[in-house]
């Protein structure tokens, strides 16, 4: 590209017709810059479903477009755990906030977490993943009912695959909380890890964690048994904080919408959305089956 250099009055001259022309570029009005960077910097929280050293790049990714679709800048926070990002929220320390699909349901009634889009698929469809359970492929182990009385590698506590889908699954197959010894390891690879280990007879491995892992090369599905799966579960949604103002949501969500398919691809590969596809909208109606588990498991807010 030629470059002209401007020097002396020639330069004054120039800024002056710039900033003067009719069709020159146009400034941000205060009200714009107000809705879509209310404080002067826009706090997206996530909750800490991969390790957080690895997650905090892939977001800063998304974060940094939405920032230029926005003119504002995004701070990713990995929240300590799934209750630490719905208080959070509750207490307006985030105006942006991606919940496990159960998480979302506590941050509805307890911060006003309205949200706004998930993760698309290349064909433009809403993406959805599993929760599951494995054992070593030698295992007697055969079904979830033969689960009782062996140990069994959960996630992080009022995780939706990592902690209360297992726990309906066992409750379906007949097997009580008290009749399994459940091991919470702190997160969905620490699960893994304690199978592939031998610390565990089972463990819960969604399949998030395990396209991971097995791209990772730290898992060999060959060498394991999948014993119970669930229905499909509707992918992460990010949420806007129910009290913000209007205009600001609406920005939000224009600019979640109309993000490149490559800005969403690093956190993609961990929700096992691969090739990407664009944001899509969501409404509350899209998780309308995990408040009815959150109903039928009587999980309230303490549960997280």
């Amino acid at each position: 590209m030629k470059t002209t250099l401007l020097t002396g009055s020639a330069l004054a001259l120039a800024t002056v017709l710039a900033l003067t022309a009719c069709g020159g570029p146009a400034q941000s009005s205060p009200e714009a810059t107000t809705a879509t960077c209310p404080n002067g910097e826009i706090k997206f929280g996530i909750e800490p479903y991969e390790d957080p050293a690895k997650l905090k790049p892939a977001y800063d990714v998304l974060a940094a477009a939405l920032s230029k679709k926005l003119e504002c800048p995004v701070s990713v926070q990995v929240v300590e755990d799934y209750a630490a990002e719905v208080l959070a929220m509750r207490n307006g320390k985030l105006d942006l906030g991606q919940f496990g699909p159960l998480g979302y349901v506590f941050a509805d009634a307890k911060a006003g977490a309205e949200p706004l889009v998930s993760f698309g698929t290349a064909e433009k469809e809403l993406s959805t993943y599993t929760a599951g359970i494995w054992v070593p492929k030698d295992s007697p182990i055969k079904a979830i009912g033969d689960l009782k009385g062996k140990s069994l590698a959960l996630g992080s506590v009022g995780s939706t695959s990592g902690d209360v889908l297992p726990r309906f699954g066992l409750r379906e197959a007949g097997i009580a909380d008290a009749d399994i010894k459940m091991d919470y390891t702190g997160g969905h690879p620490e699960a893994l890890l304690a199978l592939t280990n031998g610390k565990v007879d089972a463990a819960q491995i969604n399949s998030q964690t395990l396209a991971t892992a097995i791209a990772a090369g730290t898992f060999t599905p060959e060498s394991f048994r999948q014993v119970w799966t669930s229905n499909p579960i509707p992918n992460d949604p990010i949420t806007v904080r129910g009290d913000a103002d209007p205009a600001f949501k609406a920005a939000v969500k224009d600019a979640f919408l109309s993000l490149d398919p490559s800005d969403v691809a690093k956190v993609g590969e961990f929700l096992d959305v691969t090739p990407p596809g664009p944001l899509l909208e969501v409404t509350k109606d899209n998780y309308t089956p995990l408040f009815e588990l959150a109903e039928t498991m009587g999980l309230t807010e303490k549960d997280l």
